[in-house]
């Protein structure tokens, strides 16, 4: 399961690792590259680093199943 979230043209998506290893926050452009990515110990740290890095609205995630 991903979290995606968009916020000034370029989308975010939380995925999760290996549970000891925690969740990464990837960025991807408008040509869908990913530019960036950053591990978090957890879901929850990932929104709180998008939120204050970016602006990314905590309240943004949806759920990706694919």
């Amino acid at each position: 399961m991903k979290l995606i979230a968009k916020h000034n043209n370029l989308k975010f998506v939380i995925e999760a690792d290996l549970p000891e290893v925690g969740f990464y926050l990837y960025i991807f452009n408008l040509d869908n590259e990913c530019i960036a990515d950053y591990l978090q110990d957890t879901e929850i740290m990932a929104k709180e680093f998008a939120l204050e890095e970016f602006g990314v609205s905590i309240n943004s995630w949806n759920t990706d199943f694919s």
